[in-house]
């Protein structure tokens, strides 16, 4: 709180009354302050705690007439980053073309060195995108490929992905080569093993998705990385629903390229990404929008995006500072915890299916669920206007079902009146 007013000072604004600690007050702040040093140190204990985390959704701004279950779409940002992204919007709009360009953008650096200490890499392999799409097919179409080259992707990866790597196929003659798995799968070995069946002596790059986002499968990716590389090729991981989700490291996966949006799991303003780019890997990919430089060695020549919001960038600090402050082991106990806790007490009910892995190593906490002979769409419906409950109904290839994604405001409570509702819907 101290820095950002000292942030605000050394920019002469304070006189004018942009002060910080309208919306999310020092009090607030401090409540969750206790609460956490209170709630056990064992995350799964924590997971539990239903005092603590309601202290953490009143730090959310929260719909009275909507209960939102479709977080994995994108997720609310706590109070403190819509105060800031208020307050950098309205410093930013008086003289937009010096505040944002000439003081505000100044310090990006900052921003990459906080990232990549989040992610457990170098900040000089991080550069700030709008979302994953982006972020990846900054990837996807600045690989030097040529015709023959082969890559491997799967029949359950996001549409945007697929549609570019068809468009690279279409006017460059690379070869796609498609895996197709039916979900969930709780042997690593099995997915591993047809990764490395598809893979030959022409096989540039794996695309993997880290967390499949139709159902929440969590697929090996470090053992993935490790087939890759031992085969010569390289490999892209798609990390949309996996960064800040629960934790991990990119220095422990062992990938080249990763991209994910920050809207999602961190909570940062809708149209925020991340691209991470290993270091030695940098100069050879072309940027998606055209820098100074294509050959560059700076992570930088990735950002040349033309005019931007730079109060959406300031803001992902604040993202990181209530995400760091939750903690992200305990944030991932909270999030299986809810998953396991509804998906367990309709699991038995006929007619109800889970689509997902209730096993830790596959699942976190997205979930799907499946009603026989119900069609998705009518049941996500009837869950919105009879139930208030918002969840989004899946169509994509073998998947099929509504995709249940709660957050760290969700409540015990809340997924007692989901289960209420899912009893309702499956005895009519």
């Amino acid at each position: 709180m101290a820095k950002r007013r000292q942030f605000f000072k050394q920019l002469g604004y304070l006189g004018t009354g942009l002060t910080y600690g309208k919306i999310f007050t020092e009090e607030l702040d401090q409540r969750l302050n206790e609460a956490i040093f209170t709630v056990d140190a064992n995350p799964l204990i924590a997971a539990t705690d239903e005092k603590f985390w309601e202290v953490v959704k009143s730090t959310y701004r929260t719909s009275d007439k909507l209960m939102n279950l479709n977080n994995g779409g994108v997720s609310p940002h706590p109070l403190i980053v819509e105060e800031a992204l208020f307050n950098y919007h309205k410093i930013a709009n008086a003289v937009p073309s010096y505040d944002m360009w000439r003081v505000m953008d100044r310090n990006k650096d900052t921003l990459r060195e906080e990232l990549a200490l989040l992610a457990s890499c170098s900040s000089e392999e991080i550069a700030i995108q709008r979302n994953s799409t982006e972020a990846i097919e900054t990837v996807i179409f600045g690989l030097p490929l040529k015709k023959g080259d082969e890559v491997i992707l799967t029949r359950q990866d996001y549409p945007n992905m697929i549609n570019a790597w068809k468009q690279r196929e279409l006017r460059d003659k690379i070869k796609l080569v498609w895996l197709d798995f039916d979900f969930p799968i709780e042997n690593e070995q099995i997915i591993v093993d047809r990764y490395a069946e598809a893979i030959t002596q022409k096989t540039k790059l794996l695309h993997v998705t880290h967390v499949i986002n139709w159902m929440g499968q969590i697929l090996p990716v470090k053992a993935l990385s490790t087939l890759a590389h031992d085969n010569g090729a390289e490999i892209l991981i798609d990390g949309a629903h996996s960064f800040a989700h629960f934790d991990f490291s990119l220095g422990d996966i062992d990938c080249d390229y990763f991209g994910s949006s920050l809207h999602k799991w961190l909570g940062a303003p809708f149209g925020t990404g991340m691209l991470f780019v290993r270091k030695n890997k940098i100069k050879k990919l072309y940027p998606l929008f055209a820098a100074p430089n294509a050959r560059s060695k700076n992570i930088s020549k990735f950002e040349h995006l033309g005019t931007r919001s730079i109060p959406i960038e300031k803001a992902i600090t604040s993202a990181i500072y209530f995400h760091n402050k939750i903690g992200i082991e305990r944030k991932e106990a909270r999030l299986r915890y809810l998953k396991n806790y509804w998906a367990e007490r309709v699991n038995h009910i006929e007619g109800v299916r889970i689509g997902t892995s209730l096993e830790e190593n596959y699942s976190c906490g997205i979930a799907l669920l499946q009603l026989a002979d119900k069609d998705p769409e009518k049941i996500a419906n009837r869950l919105l206007k009879e139930f208030g409950i918002h969840t989004v109904g899946i169509y994509w290839h073998n998947i099929e079902g509504i995709r249940i994604t709660p957050n760290v405001y969700t409540l015990k409570k809340d997924m007692d009146r989901l289960v209420n509702a899912i009893q309702t819907i499956a005895k009519t």
